[in-house]
């Protein structure tokens, strides 16, 4: 399965990163293969929109589950539509190392 997590850097040392929408990176990681990839978020200097386009960037990876500090409303009800599951980390100085060997437990 493939899981996007929010972050500040593109390295498993880099934090989470605690907005959705604007985030630096989307890592997506599949926890079947162990695969790691880094994706920089186009949408984060977006006046507006930010969180429904980012919303179709990790969809179109095929990802079943996302994990970031904080979801919009907006961003919520799409996230449902599509079935995928959020799981919020309220822990930003928590490192993408870290939250991938939470996922594989």
């Amino acid at each position: 399965m493939k899981i996007a997590i929010t972050s500040t850097g593109n390295s498993h040392e880099s934090n989470l990163d605690s907005r959705f929408g604007r985030c630096s990176y989307f890592v997506v990681y599949d926890n079947e293969s162990h695969s790691t990839e880094f994706i920089p978020n186009p949408n984060k200097e977006n006046v507006e929109g930010a969180g429904p386009a980012s919303v179709q960037l990790v969809a179109s990876r095929g990802v079943k589950k996302v994990v970031s500090g904080e979801f919009g409303a907006k961003v919520k009800a799409i996230f449902d539509q599509l079935q995928i599951q959020l799981i919020v980390i309220n822990e930003p100085e928590k490192k993408i190392s870290d939250i991938i060997k939470l996922l594989n437990h």
